[in-house]
């Protein structure tokens, strides 16, 4: 989302992007599909009032034994971490970290996933992992299943404080905030949950593993860097460079792994979305941005980026900038969706999860009798497997502009975001997608 916004490197340099790469049929003017949600979490405001609560990406968790408990976590960035039940009640509110000392900035919570059937202090456990943009650090909680299925706190913070932070070498570039920013965890092939993690206004994407103290707590260690292309070697021989602010780049947030495929996939908010394999071969980008290729540049009086040239027509089809929130439909040998948030068009996309990753089809969370829709969506989660109440699978939104307004003291309109719950058949039917509850089983 953009705001008022020492491991081995694998560096890119420029790239030259083919059009037979992205050979997706267009999309028609009449293709979107409509879902509309069936719940929703209680509204967070970014305001003093609202403790500076502002939704930004959720994650779903499975009860082994029980649908009543299961759970979706998501992040409220300075207030911390909410914990809801499959009816959209907080049942758990974890805060940030509070900033250390004075001028240090405090803990930020940008995203949230979850590992399973990790072996920490001699037994299984499940944990959710956390980016905290505010103090470069990954966090990772413990989730209790007895609590969870008495609706009683679930989470446990086992966050080594010892732990370094994730890029920056010094306080003061914590404090520059070029810090941990999006991220996707997944246990590999050896046990070991793996995390991927952006890094603020850059083009790096640092890859590590979770490891466990002899104290019990949770630490973490560099496993490589991936450094995408800030600019681009467009088909006319020219070159094309993202517009940002001065000093920086075209940063990735949105990320999901894909074990069983071996893939990491990167959403580059104002390029496209990149498939990244985890053994250390070379990126592919899978689909672009409509405005890919578009000259602009950044003006300091408006603060903003304004198109200074004609589009060259080397854009994608689907995606309209920011490209943000990744999550897959995972199905039984290997077979499911990608979903990425098109945030500039409050839209959705999929696409095949396999490679290729084909365009299947466009759909907006829309408002319905009683909840409303999902616009510039941030973070979204999607699972084939039955959630509470949700028995055909759930998708989770971020919802960037809830509604109804309401109007602080001050007489402003205060920032207001939530989650929506979104049943998967409302998303699978009209796009002819599957629905495939219970094929998959995130602990297998």
């Amino acid at each position: 989302m953009r705001s008022a916004r020492s491991a081995r490197p694998l560096a890119l340099a420029a790239v030259t992007v083919a059009l037979a790469a992205f050979a997706a049929p267009a999309a028609a003017a009449d293709d979107l599909a409509t879902a509309h949600a069936r719940l929703e979490t209680p509204p967070n405001f970014d305001d003093k009032a609202g403790g500076s609560a502002n939704a930004d990406d959720p994650a779903i968790w499975n009860h082994p034994s029980d649908r009543g408990g299961d759970l979706v976590i998501g992040t409220l960035k300075k207030a911390g971490l909410a914990v809801y039940d499959t009816a959209g009640h907080e049942i758990q509110r974890l805060p940030a970290p509070a900033a250390p000392g004075d001028g240090d900035s405090p803990g930020r919570f940008n995203n949230v996933d979850v590992v399973y059937g990790w072996k920490l202090g001699g037994k299984k456990v499940d944990v959710a992992v956390v980016s905290d943009r505010g103090r470069d650090t990954i966090r990772t909680y413990v989730i209790d299943p007895a609590a969870a299925k008495e609706h009683r706190a679930p989470l446990t913070d086992v966050t080594d404080p010892s732990a370094p932070p994730v890029f920056s070498s010094s306080a003061a570039e914590v404090n520059g905030q070029r810090t941990a920013y999006g991220l996707a965890a997944w246990r590999g092939g050896d046990g070991v949950p793996y995390v991927a993690v952006s890094r603020r206004n850059t083009t790096r994407v640092g890859l590590f593993r979770l490891v466990a103290t002899a104290s019990g707590k949770v630490g973490y260690a560099p496993v490589r860097n991936v450094d995408l292309p800030s600019s681009f070697a467009l088909p006319d021989g020219g070159t094309w460079t993202p517009c940002e602010e001065p000093g920086e780049d075209p940063q990735v947030e949105g990320m999901v792994g894909d074990a069983e495929h071996g893939v990491l996939y990167a959403a580059q908010e104002d390029v496209g979305i990149w498939r990244i394999p985890l053994d250390g071969g070379k990126p592919k980008l899978v689909d672009r941005v409509k405005s890919y290729g578009v000259p602009s540049a950044y003006d300091p009086q408006t603060e903003e980026c304004h198109v200074t040239g004609a589009d060259p027509g080397y854009g994608g089809k689907h995606l309209t900038a920011d490209a943000e929130g990744l999550t897959i439909y995972a199905k039984d040998d290997g077979e499911g969706y990608l979903l990425a948030s098109s945030q500039g068009d409050n839209t959705f996309v999929a696409y095949d999860r396999e490679d290729g990753n084909g365009y299947l089809g466009r759909f907006r969370i829309a408002p319905g009798t009683s909840v409303d829709g999902s616009e510039e969506c941030d973070g979204a989660m999607v699972t084939s497997a039955p959630v509470g109440d949700f028995k055909h699978g759930l998708l989770v939104v971020q919802d960037g502009f809830n509604a109804p307004d309401e109007t602080g003291a001050d007489g402003q309109v205060r920032t207001n975001t939530n989650f929506k719950f979104v049943d998967w058949r409302e998303v699978a039917e009209p796009l002819d997608l599957d629905v495939a509850p219970g094929d998959w089983n995130p602990r297998d």
